[in-house]
């Protein structure tokens, strides 16, 4: 059974760095698009970051552009999300997810449903 353990999360001062990182337990790990997702208190589960399997192409929501890399080390099975310049409405709690397909459409990448399978999803506070 495939598992995906995010871990990394915690207490932060805005304007800090955070790195998370999602391990996974299964074959083929390269053929599999990866990505993150969050989900803020009261909000429904947004886009964050998206990688293709091969690692050379990456999409960002509007909100972490600039602020966010993914990136994916496809020997270890692992995927990592570096945050930086973290802000409050960065607060909620992230999820990496796991997608067999790949599009070169955002739109289509940042849709929770083409994802499935989820990890159970790891807290991060930005707060003063």
């Amino acid at each position: 059974q495939v598992q995906l353990v995010e871990s990394g999360g915690g207490l932060v001062q805005p304007g800090e760095s955070l790195r998370l990182s999602c391990a996974a337990s299964e074959d083929s790990f390269e053929t599999y698009t990866k990505a993150w997702f969050r989900q803020g208190p009261g909000k429904e589960r947004e886009f964050v970051a998206v990688i293709s399997y091969g690692g050379k192409t990456t999409y960002y929501s509007d909100a972490v552009v600039g602020r966010f890399t993914i990136s994916r080390d496809n020997t270890n099975n692992t995927v990592t999300l570096q945050m930086t310049s973290l802000k409050p409405e960065d607060t909620a709690v992230y999820y990496c997810a796991s997608a067999a397909g790949w599009s070169f459409d955002r739109a289509i990448m940042s849709r929770p449903t083409e994802y499935a399978k989820w990890g159970q999803g790891i807290q991060v506070t930005v707060s003063s």
